[in-house]
């Protein structure tokens, strides 16, 4: 029973109330990450996660409390802890001269960034064996046998055919992993393809409480697609008569490096309350453990599909953490560059150390026509199965029929979760805008109104660039220019009618590859005189394995299964790379990480399939910040010509520049470190110049012919001059190094062609007749 009784009320003083807030954030206890760079001196793994408790011991009450508060003790090759702490205590140990970095964890700062594109990049897996050509570079990679590629995602499906390991031979002696055992997953789900399996939530369980297993497997088990999807594009078995739902796309799958062997770390996961079609999250501290655990299981190459809302710098972010410990034991490390584009300045993982991958297409599409009733016919394209009965329907925009509670908004048009009247929607095809929501779930909001079909408008930052999506409707995707037309039609009669036409896979499509419009894009923001990203692989609407435990939308109320799934992002480029650079690992197993990026960066293509300069979906021209260096052309980089190669030491350098002087205790940084335009990358970016700057650059020659002349060719960007020197090179032997400088002025006419913060971009290539070895430049003035 409710009580009568009056109380007498309490107040506090303004000032208090004003403390109030503070005094919360300084009790309130979220997860840190407390990291001090390289191990020092030689100790066991009990003595370093003693030693991590003792820094706990000095800041907490208890130690119960301390012990209770640590989720994660780093101890293979990075050096930190993840702990439970208030901010006060963080504070506290950020402070001591040891620690190189404090920060928080943060549940929305990384995400995932969600057969034909082997062929598309030159590595065509069609011929027969004894057909193919003995210097293919499968075959010279020996279609990347021994080599281990690690993968940080959400998990795996092991009964896939991709995963098959008839014929994969042993299991390389190298390998220290496990195979960990939970829901629905244990070892006899490993073989000698899926080597190892780890799963981490330390962190996110911290953050939302214990895992709702309705959501997610709590295993290394993939309940949402993405991580098998990414496993099998690097490395999948050769799949026959591989298609999506409806037959799309329908031939053989194959993974870039089909023999190497791969290595899961579960670090994603769903996300409590939200869709699995808008989404994962992954924590940084589980991230963390995962890339520690990997170095020390002697995984080769790491491919991580995931990305930061905004850009972070080196030392607050997990990923560029563990990469730089990873380049430190020689393992290349790919990365997406994220999927926040068109927006200029988004791209995610900008390290050095790291191969920052975007996103482009390939030369197939699914082309679904729409008919409308004035005889206009507009292309459009789709993967939806379901196919309309060939007659003309009644077609609405979107806003014309929604729900009576739905304002008329910019919002009224896109086909909301509960925007749309049954009444006035059942039986049409409803035309929905892109913008807010999901693609599938506008079409999941007119079949629940009743819709017969939909029809999926770009707005116009995505153009022309059409995602292929398997709809649970009939419907068809079209870009934003038709959008306008088709809009423009309905407001023009009074009984609109259309007609959507089944899709049907069509190859050999022009122009390809183009930019995907979601590619994040440069310059990079943490460091501007690092262009970023570096290079470009196919990304857009690519085929691969699925979970069997997730339906192709990833809708809740999408009951399909299937076996393989078309999707697109940044995160399907990334294993691209990544498998590329396992090829390359396999075949000069001595080269460094460093190596193998320039490589894959100097032998990029900037050219389409009509020999003309890689644009956007539109046709407008792209540029190094979309593409890097260019497409992704794996046959090339096997034999780059020169190298432009780099030491863990020289990125120690890098971070002294950036004021980071304690990541190893064994380096000593340097009263005035280099530039970071001074860091031998294999292309140049030049912000804010002000005069002439001189640059260093070294070369090595991993020619198969030892004796070689390289003549410098430059194409320098409008408003500059360029000037190397020496322009030629003379090699006597392969492993010789030679230095040049490239010098940069600023020409008088150079603030009427380039505004300020404008980049204008140009090119150096190094050529001895057979190797083309190309540079991105970019430059700004002050």
């Amino acid at each position: 029973m409710a009580s009568t009784m009056k109380k007498t009320p309490t107040f506090l003083p303004l000032s208090l109330l004003l403390l109030l807030p503070l005094l919360a954030s300084c009790v309130e206890k979220q997860v840190y990450i407390v990291y001090f760079g390289e191990h020092s001196g030689e100790k066991t793994l009990d003595e370093i996660e003693q030693t991590h408790q003792s820094y706990l011991f000095s800041v907490k009450e208890t130690e119960e409390e301390a012990r209770s508060s640590l989720l994660y003790s780093y101890k293979n090759s990075i050096n930190g802890f993840a702990a439970v702490l208030t901010a006060d205590e963080a504070s506290k140990l950020s402070e001591l001269e040891e620690v190189v970095s404090v920060f928080r964890s943060e549940p929305s700062k990384y995400s995932l960034q969600t057969t034909r594109s082997w062929e598309f990049v030159g590595l065509d897996e069609g011929e027969r064996w004894d057909h193919m050509k003995r210097d293919d570079l499968l075959l010279k990679a020996r279609y990347g046998k021994q080599v281990i590629v690690g993968l940080l995602d959400n998990g795996v499906w092991p009964e896939s055919r991709s995963f098959r390991d008839e014929g994969m031979g042993h299991i390389p002696k190298s390998w220290k992993g496990i195979c960990q055992s939970g829901d629905s997953f244990n070892s006899s789900n490993c073989n000698r393809k899926l080597i190892g399996a780890r799963y981490y939530l330390k962190g996110y369980e911290q953050y939302y409480g214990p895992l709702n297993t309705s959501l997610d497997y709590r295993s290394p088990r993939d309940k949402d697609g993405h991580g098998t999807h990414t496993s099998s594009t690097v490395g999948g078995r050769r799949v026959h008569n591989a298609s999506a739902l409806g037959g799309f796309a329908r031939g053989t799958a194959s993974g870039g490096a089909p023999l190497v062997h791969l290595a899961i770390y579960k670090v994603c996961w769903a996300i409590p309350g939200q869709g699995k079609e808008e989404g994962n999250t992954c924590f940084a501290e589980d991230m963390l453990a995962a890339i520690d655990d990997a170095i020390g299981d002697g995984v080769h190459v790491l491919s991580i599909s995931i990305g930061t809302y905004e850009p972070t710098f080196y030392t607050d972010d997990g990923i560029s953490i563990g990469a730089l410990h990873a380049i430190k034991k020689n393992i290349v490390v790919a990365c997406s560059a994220g999927n926040s584009g068109p927006t200029p300045s988004t791209l995610s993982n900008p390290a050095p150390w790291i191969i920052t991958v975007g996103a482009s297409s390939v030369d197939r599409a699914f082309v679904a026509s729409l008919l409308l009733g004035n005889g206009m016919k507009i292309e459009g394209q789709t993967v939806t199965p379901y196919k309309l009965e060939e007659k003309m329907y009644p077609l609405v925009y979107a806003a014309q029929v929604v729900g009576p509670n739905v304002p008329k908004n910019d919002t009224a048009g896109q086909c909301l979760p509960g925007s749309l009247s049954p009444e006035k929607a059942k039986g049409k095809i409803v035309m929905c805008l892109r913008g807010n929501g999901t693609r599938v779930g506008k079409g999941e909001e007119v079949r629940r109104a009743g819709g017969v079909g939909f029809i999926l408008g770009n707005s116009p930052a995505n153009g022309a660039e059409l995602t292929a999506d398997a709809h649970v409707l009939p419907a068809t995707a079209v870009a934003s220019d038709n959008a306008i037309k088709i809009l423009k039609y309905i407001n023009s009669t009074k009984k609109p009618m259309a007609y959507i036409s089944p899709a049907r896979t069509v190859l050999d499509r022009k122009p390809a590859p183009f930019m995907a419009s979601f590619t994040s894009q440069g310059p990079n923001t943490i460091t501007p005189d690092i262009l970023k990203p570096d290079i470009t692989g196919p990304g857009l609407n690519i085929l691969a394995a699925w979970s069997g435990a997730s339906s192709p939308t990833k809708l809740a109320d999408d009951k399909r299964v299937v076996e393989y799934n078309i999707l697109s992002g940044t995160s399907m480029s990334c294993p691209h790379v990544g498998a590329a650079a396992a090829l390359l690992k396999a075949i000069h197993p001595t080269w460094t990480s460093a190596a193998i990026r320039s490589a894959l960066i100097t032998s990029a293509g900037l050219n389409n399939n009509l020999g003309k300069p890689i644009t956007d979906a539109s046709g407008h021209p792209a540029t190094p910040f979309q593409y890097g260096s260019g497409h992704l052309r794996p046959s090339k980089a096997a034999d780059p010509g020169l190298v432009y190669d780099a030491s863990y030491s020289e990125y120690l350098l890098f971070l002294c520049y950036h004021g980071v002087t304690k990541f190893d205790p064994s380096f000593k940084c340097p009263k005035s470190p280099p530039t970071p335009n001074n860091l031998n990358y294999p292309s140049l970016a030049i912000s804010k110049l002000n005069g002439t700057v001189t640059v260093k650059r070294t070369v090595t020659n991993v020619g198969g012919g030892g004796k070689s002349v390289y003549f410098s060719s430059v194409k320098p960007p409008m408003g500059f001059s360029v000037k190397v020197s020496p322009p030629i090179l003379f090699f006597h032997h392969v492993g010789q190094k030679k230095s040049f400088t490239i010098t940069v002025k600023a020409e008088t006419e150079a603030e009427t062609t380039i505004g300020k913060d404008e980049y204008a971009f140009g090119w150096l290539t190094w050529s001895d007749g057979v190797h083309i070895v190309r540079s991105p430049m970019a430059v700004s003035l002050a």
